[in-house]
């Protein structure tokens, strides 16, 4: 499956999509990339005269790139033949080691730990520009059967 097709079938849209492209997807990894925009909503009041990408949304940028998208390439086929997956996140543990400010672009790498019986887990991690770890964690969420569309 094409990689800008994945990104057009997540189920988000602005201002709360945080994947902007996908470098690797495979049965068992992807990496992607996203820029926190200067202007984005969440900065507002976190923290006055000094903001800081909320760590809620490090996590949702991991899911979204490390979980959602995987899920989706995970079920290509049943997505060729009209379904649309639904996803549930189930899980998380995130640890943080470094501040994302404004305009920062980051690079999130998964890794597959399982996929049975509808539940996809995965070691995600967030590296900043510089190269340096972000936070990392496991993530999991339950990929359904779907609806057929049209």
């Amino acid at each position: 499956m094409d990689k800008q097709k994945i990104i057009s079938l997540l189920p988000y849209s602005e201002p709360f999509l945080f994947v902007d492209t996908l470098e690797v997807v495979t049965e068992d990894e992807v990496v992607g990339h996203y820029t926190y925009r200067e202007d984005a909503f969440f900065y507002q009041g976190h923290f006055k005269n000094h903001p800081v990408t909320p760590g809620v949304i490090l996590t949702e940028t991991m899911a979204q790139i490390g979980l959602v998208c995987m899920g989706i390439y995970l079920l290509r086929d049943k997505i060729a033949n009209g379904l649309t997956p639904g996803m549930a996140f189930s899980s998380q543990a995130v640890d943080y080691y470094k501040a994302v400010y404004p305009g920062e672009r980051v690079r999130v790498h998964a890794k597959k730990q399982y996929f049975r019986f509808g539940k996809l887990k995965c070691q995600v991690e967030m590296y900043n520009a510089q190269g340096e770890l972000v936070c990392k964690g496991v993530l999991a969420g339950m990929v359904g059967k779907g609806v057929r569309v049209g």
